[in-house]
Formats: C-alpha cells, structure tokens, sequence
C-alpha cells in the first residue's frame, strides 16, 4: 500500500462490502458525510466504463471536532477518505486513507492525537471486514 493509507482485499462481490464496510465503520462511530460513485461519474463524464469504484467521506465527529479544534483549516483534509473498489468479479479492495496523514501534511504535533484515535477506529473496522462475512439467515 500507499505511505498514505492502508487496506485489505477481500474475497467478496463488491456491494456486499459496501454494506458491510457502512457497518463496520459506524460501529466505529463514523458515518458516511459524502459518497462519491466514481465509476458511475466517469461514465456519465466520459463515457468510460470501469469496474465499481466508491469514495466515502468518513467522519467521527468526536475526533473530527478535537481536530479543528486545534487546527480549524484541517477540514482541508477531512473527512478521512474510504476507498472501495472492485478488482475482479470476487476480489474487492477496501483503502482507508491513514489519518496520520494531517500530521504530516500540517506539521501539527497537536493533532498526532487526535490522529492515533481516528487510526485506531479505522484499522478496527477494517479489522471488522477482514473477518468471516455474516450468513444470510432466512426466517
């Protein structure tokens, strides 16, 4: 991966992690503040087709306050960016961006923080979607 994220591929379609990645990050205490339906724009853009690919702006509005707190132009680099993307028919990449990343970019010890929290929160929910996916139970 990146110096600037962190991920796990799965063994699954794309729209089941989708729903489970929603899941797992608002147990997590982020909810979901923008989605961006990449595929879908390029089409529409420049009628290019490409696999399924979602942006979701992630945000824990505990952390995401502590932060502009200390730094009210870190909305800047909020909310923390959630990729999925499909690599195959059953193969799907889950990207988190690293929240360390306003450290770094701001040269804000402040934040460092604030960051770990969100990082924690983060790491534990993709920790959520690296294992077995629920059984569908009928009745």
């Amino acid at each position: 991966m990146s110096d600037y994220g962190f991920s796990i591929t799965l063994t699954e379609d794309f729209e089941p992690v989708v729903v489970r990645a929603r899941d797992a990050l608002a147990e997590q205490g982020f909810g979901i503040l923008t989605e961006i339906d990449v595929a879908a724009t390029m089409k529409a853009k420049l009628d290019v087709d490409m696999p399924p690919y979602l942006i979701l702006g992630a945000c824990n509005p505990p952390l995401a306050h502590q932060a502009i707190a200390i730094d009210a132009s870190i909305g800047l680099l909020l909310p923390c960016n959630v990729v999925i993307r499909a690599l195959d028919e059953r193969h799907t990449l889950v990207e988190v961006m690293d929240p360390n990343v306003m450290v770094t970019a701001t040269g804000n010890s402040a934040l460092a923080p604030v960051a770990d929290q969100a990082r924690t929160h983060l790491t534990a929910a993709l920790d959520t979607l690296s294992g077995p996916a629920p059984v569908a139970r009928c009745g």
